[in-house]
């Protein structure tokens, strides 16, 4: 019986992690797509889970928006910190520029509007400041592999998602892949001539990608 037991509450708190996960994706779609004012009605509905299930994890909206916003910068964080400890210099700054520019494209409308309702909540210069020192050593490291032409600085890297951030008028049914075709052309640009795109395994990150979000 007590194995059972434990079986079960096993279950039970897999279940609440996916609620939660699922409720933070919504949310972030949600705030991305239409700002802030969406309502915990619409972000239940499009999480799939009843009103109790979600007032019981976030019990105000305000619990909810603070909380999926730190979750949008922990992604952030796992994408470059990831680029980081790949052990192919390149392959890692690649997926850098790729995987944020698709996540500012699906994101951006939400970082804007959360910093725009609540600038002092989160210490944003200062998450922004940390990972900046990450990605000038993915930088310097795909330089020094040969990979990455040796004239390109930080500023650089902050032009190109800047440009990207065009991208987010984009449908969402073709958004994703115009954003892979930008990237595609941009590392196209920067790498070192005569070198191949990604790796020496071959075109394309050995990474699974992460999946799109509807």
């Amino acid at each position: 019986m007590r194995e059972i037991a434990g079986k079960m509450t096993h279950l039970l708190r897999v279940d609440a992690r996916e609620n939660r996960d699922r409720v933070l994706a919504a949310a972030r779609e949600l705030f991305a797509e239409s700002g802030l004012e969406v309502t915990m009605r619409q972000i239940a509905r499009r999480a799939d889970v009843g009103p109790a299930t979600l007032y019981r994890r976030f019990p105000t909206k305000q619990d909810l928006v603070l909380e999926a916003f730190e979750d949008e910068l922990a992604e952030c964080g796992s994408i470059v910190h990831d680029g980081a400890a790949d052990p192919d210099p390149w392959r890692g700054f690649c997926d850098v520029v790729e995987r944020i520019l698709l996540l500012n494209a699906r994101n951006q409308g939400f970082t804007d509007a959360f910093m725009s309702a609540h600038p002092d909540v989160v210490d944003f210069a200062a998450h922004r400041e940390e990972l900046g020192r990450v990605v000038w050593t993915i930088i310097r490291r795909a330089q020094a592999a040969g990979r990455l032409r040796p004239d390109f600085v930080f500023d650089d890297f902050a032009v190109i998602l800047l440009a990207g951030r065009g991208l987010t008028a984009a449908p969402a049914s073709t958004r994703d892949a115009a954003v892979r075709r930008f990237a595609a052309f941009v590392i196209d640009g920067l790498r070192v001539a005569g070198t191949q795109a990604r790796s020496a395994a071959g075109e394309g990150s050995s990474r699974p990608r992460p999946h799109p979000r509807s």
